[in-house]
């Protein structure tokens, strides 16, 4: 439930395991083309959530005080503003053909050079996603030189929290190395331009984890190995980096021992790494902590809590272990992380004496979540954490400590107050938008893992937090009542119910009284006729459509609703709903509130998992039908016929917004192609031309779920990106 980011691109092609590869070429690095510029200037924002997904790491720079990198999983990576005490987004430039560059595997920074920052780029390991890729950057991410990779990275897989798996050599910054999942080790010799294959004892397996962490101790390297089966190696080291070789004498024991994170004294000359029994962020039920003595190879066991007791309530008490850091001012201090502690919830716990007592600062902590109140879950206090992997102590202050959940950054300047270090980085996977013709709210979002938020601000986290009465851990539909603008309903994943409905506007909802049986296992879209009378809800493949014309108080059968399609109704009539049936290419009507449905146009495109049905705001029948490669089609008539757009060569979503001066018809805003770039433009006079007003430092990967312009300002659009949260763009 809690950020869970499975992209579209995940659902559609499934799991499967990518082959591993033997030996590999030398890889180089190459020029990717320019993208042309953008024809509209315009302001980009993010519309302000606050955090909403699974910071996976946090990297303070060991020589500059107040510099520190965060990576995510599916959003891209982020540099620290001391100055304005904010993120900045550093990977919003990688377009739409390199989403799978969005997740951050792994991040690198260089001691003895402070501008010089790397990262290691690929979201899935399988067979449907695109190679990984390496930036490397010598101003700390403002600009970038791209390596393509042969290999694939997996930043959104299982053990995407371990780390870092990408090292800068303490004995030569012109080396760095790079772990992979499936392929062993890569070495580069010239700042990560060209990467090479490089010799390691151990072979990848099939849990594809492969070396999980890579940290430097003095002027040796050690790397942690997620592929053991309990009796090989787990943690392998070289002192000259050519020979590798197994670290005598490292935790064992029947069951595998995957090696989380790692963190080095250089006082005490110490080595301390969290293990679990499976890399994480779910799944782990046992782990430890251990410290190896680099300078006589001892290794002491410095667990905090075994896994394995029982709660107060008489749940067991099961967890791995995950984040660790060291105090670089201080020796023998250090902080690590519980992880996958449901029943007890996780902690970190502080030591100063090198792991031989500790203090849970869980216990005393108070923590204020003011700024972003989603992060409550609907109940009355927030959790001290979950999926906490992230983990860094800063080496200027020994009190300030910063640890990552599956939805934000918490940080602490005194052990004991918390709160979310999270301002400039938004990580959400936006599947809906709407802009309200009227009432408080610009902006409506629904969201994967979030569930529903409504933005009275858009430079604010809203202040309701999730909608909830039910909270929705994912949200499937939203839609409101175009007559009736107060009127909103919403469905989605929660655990007491699937749908909700609300009169105020989206402020405050109710709970459908009743639902179909069906849509707890698969709720899906829903829609509201023009008075807000009439509910029409889908299910997905293989499930009818229901009807509900008392706010979901009772709900009736539609057997003619094709199955899985999106409903779509028709913003002046309230007698008529649409739906596209992308297998047949068919586009189906209602006349009668949607009671039930016929076929009106036949042979459009059929078989697309990505098109989108819109209606045109104040008029009655004009249906556009984005069919993604193959283009944009409108009917005047209600769907009985189609004309294609010869202005657009590509269309994968659709939105209005309103007019410009002068013109009748509502701004129509697009997530497409008029030629060969997929960007995002505007037309003002019907799609008759179009205006591209993103540019190339602002793509944001894949934004295919929905666009919406705003009806009260022209020019203002809003676009769901998955990983970027809400972007909202203005003329300047």
């Amino acid at each position: 439930m809690y950020a869970s980011h499975l992209s579209r691109r995940a659902v559609l092609a499934g799991t499967a395991a990518t082959a591993a590869v033997a030996a590999l070429p030398a890889l180089q690095g190459h020029a990717r083309a320019a993208v042309p510029a953008a024809g509209g200037a315009y302001r980009w924002r993010n519309v302000v959530q606050g955090g909403t997904g699974f910071v996976t790491g946090v990297l303070f720079h060991p020589a500059v005080r107040g510099l520190a990198y965060a990576r995510t999983d599916i959003g891209g990576a982020y540099r620290w503003d001391d100055r304005t005490d904010r993120w900045i987004p550093l990977t919003d430039h990688l377009g739409w053909d390199d989403w799978n560059l969005l997740g951050v595997e792994a991040m690198a920074v260089d001691p003895a050079h402070p501008n010089r920052l790397y990262l290691a780029l690929g979201t899935y390991a399988q067979s449907w996603a695109g190679n990984g890729a390496v930036l490397r950057s010598e101003d700390r991410g403002a600009s970038w030189k791209r390596t393509d990779l042969a290999v694939k990275l997996g930043a959104n897989e299982d053990g995407r929290g371990c780390g870092e798996r990408l090292l800068v050599d303490p004995r030569d910054s012109d080396t760095l190395w790079l772990g992979t999942r499936h392929d062993g080790l890569l070495k580069s010799t010239d700042r990560g331009a060209t990467w090479k294959a490089v010799s390691f004892p151990a072979a990848p397996g099939a849990t594809g984890q492969g070396i999980t962490l890579l940290v430097a101790a003095g002027r040796s390297v050690y790397a942690g190995w997620g592929d053991s089966d309990g009796t090989s190696a787990n943690l392998y080291r070289t002192a000259d980096g050519a020979t590798w070789e197994a670290v005598p004498g490292q935790p064992g024991g029947t069951a595998a021992k995957v090696p989380v994170r790692a963190a080095y004294d250089r006082h005490t000359r110490e080595l301390y790494v969290t293990y679990a029994n499976a890399p994480g962020p779910n799944g782990q039920s046992d782990g430890s902590v251990h410290k190896l003595l680099t300078t006589s190879g001892t290794w002491s066991d410095v667990t905090p809590v075994k896994p394995g007791g029982t709660t107060a309530d008489g749940s067991a008490d099961t967890f791995g272990y995950g984040g660790v850091a060291v105090d670089a001012r201080r020796p023998g201090t250090l902080v690590v992380s519980t992880n996958n502690r449901w029943a007890d919830i996780d902690t970190v716990f502080r030591s100063t004496d090198g792991g031989r007592t500790w203090t849970s600062l869980k216990d005393r902590a108070v923590l204020d979540v003011s700024e972003t109140p989603y992060l409550k879950w609907g109940a009355d206090q927030p959790k001290f954490g979950w999926w906490i992997q992230a983990l860094g102590l800063d080496p200027y202050d020994s009190q300030h400590i910063v640890y990552g959940t599956g939805a934000t950054l918490y940080g602490t300047r005194d052990l004991t107050h918390w709160a979310p270090e999270i301002r400039g980085l938004e990580e959400a996977s936006i599947r809906q938008l709407i802009s309200p013709p009227a009432g408080e709210a610009h902006l409506i979002s629904g969201s994967g893992d979030i569930g529903v938020m409504y933005h009275e601000r858009l430079t604010a986290s809203p202040s309701r937090g999730m909608a909830s009465n039910p909270v929705f851990g994912t949200a499937t539909g939203l839609a409101l009542a175009a007559a009736e603008p107060s009127y909103v309903v919403r469905a989605g994943w929660g655990d007491h119910g699937n749908g909700a409905w609300s009169t105020d506007g989206g402020k405050t909802w109710a709970p459908f009284k009743t639902q179909p049986d069906v849509a707890k296992s698969a709720p899906g879209p829903i829609a509201v006729n023009a008075d807000g009378g009439v509910l029409l809800w889908s299910f997905g493949a293989g499930n009818p459509g229901y009807r509900s014309a008392d706010n979901g108080g009772t709900w009736s059968e539609v057997a003619s609703f094709p199955e899985g399609a999106v409903p779509v109704a028709d913003p002046v009539d309230p007698a008529r709903f649409y739906a596209f049936d992308t297998t047949t290419g068919t586009l189906f009507a209602s006349t009668d509130s949607g009671r039930t449905f016929t076929a009106r146009a036949t042979g459009l495109n059929s078989g697309d998992t990505e098109f989108q049905l819109a209606a045109a705001p104040g008029r009655s029948g004009d249906l556009w039908l984005s069919l993604k490669g193959n283009g944009l089609y409108r009917s005047t008539d209600g769907g009985a016929a189609f004309t294609k757009v010869g202005s657009c060569r590509a269309s994968y979503t659709l939105g209005f917004g309103k007019a410009a001066e002068g013109a009748s018809y509502p701004a129509v805003y697009m997530v497409g192609s008029t030629e060969t770039i997929t960007a995002v433009y505007r037309s003002d006079d019907e799609a008759k031309s179009w205006t591209r007003i993103n540019d190339d430092q602002h793509q944001w990967g894949w934004i295919g779920a929905a666009i919406t312009g705003d009806p009260r300002v022209h020019g203002r659009v809003y676009i769901a990106t998955n990983g970027r949260g809400v972007q909202y763009g203005e003329p300047v």
